[in-house]
């Protein structure tokens, strides 16, 4: 039986901070649907050119007290960016905590508003070690 890969689901507490948030990302909104008898929104964002790979990120209009959590039990999303010290770097300056900084030119991990947690990995090889990303220690669980 053929398999085709939809979308990843996430609940969010702030509709609007998180898709700033992905907005840093690089994602843009795909498409959204709100649900006015489930009083609910679903909004899917993706990385431009890439409308088959979204986040769908989960609304419930009259909050969602378990939000947020620790969330380690999802897992992560993980994005390929062409330069991950530039896309930290970005992240930083608008106030995301990088987590699990990119010492080593490949892989860093940051957290959305709701907690969760965000793989970000350099496209192709990795990049040379630089400050101040090989000596930045760990912030938080990632």
């Amino acid at each position: 039986m053929p398999l085709k890969y939809l979308h990843t689901m996430v609940r969010v507490k702030d509709l609007d901070a998180s898709m700033a948030f992905y907005k840093l990302l690089g994602l843009e909104e795909t498409r959204r649907y709100d649900n006015e008898g489930g009083r609910f929104t679903l909004v899917f964002m993706a990385p431009p050119g890439q409308p088959d790979c979204p986040v769908e990120l989960t609304y419930n209009w009259d909050g969602d007290e378990g939000l947020p959590s620790d969330s380690r039990h999802f897992g992560h999303l993980a994005y390929k960016v062409d330069d991950i010290y530039a896309m930290c770097q970005h992240l930083m300056d608008n106030g995301v905590t990088i987590n699990r900084p990119p010492r080593d030119g490949h892989m860093a991990f940051v957290r959305s508003p709701d907690n969760i947690s965000i793989e970000l990995i350099q496209n192709g090889d990795d990049l040379p070690p630089q400050e101040p990303w090989a000596s930045m220690e760990n912030t938080g669980h990632w």
